[in-house]
């Protein structure tokens, strides 16, 4: 979903790209129209990257919280004692 999502916001960056490229090439009449086409699919971008950061930002909710319900302490016991034969032995990993 993401994918296609991403897809979508770089078709209406293409879009808007060519809108801007065509500006200097558009009758006057019709500039005020090209431009909000433009501001249209400003909005619609502008929207698809909110989309995505509330998304992003639920997903590293939900992985702090997953990552809160984790013992870290066999691990940290198995560096702690790392870390103390470095020091004892001068050696890294004896």
């Amino acid at each position: 979903m993401q994918q296609d999502d991403l897809a979508g916001l770089e078709q209406k960056v293409g879009e808007l790209e060519r809108l801007t490229d065509a500006l200097d090439d558009v009758p006057e009449e019709e500039l005020v129209g090209t431009l909000g086409e433009a501001v249209e699919l400003l909005a619609e971008i502008n929207a698809g990257i909110e989309a995505r950061l509330d998304a992003t930002g639920h997903e590293s909710r939900e992985i702090g919280a997953l990552l809160g319900e984790v013992d870290f302490g066999p691990f940290d016991e198995a560096m702690e004692d790392h870390e103390q034969r470095e020091r004892t032995t001068g050696e890294p990993g004896a």
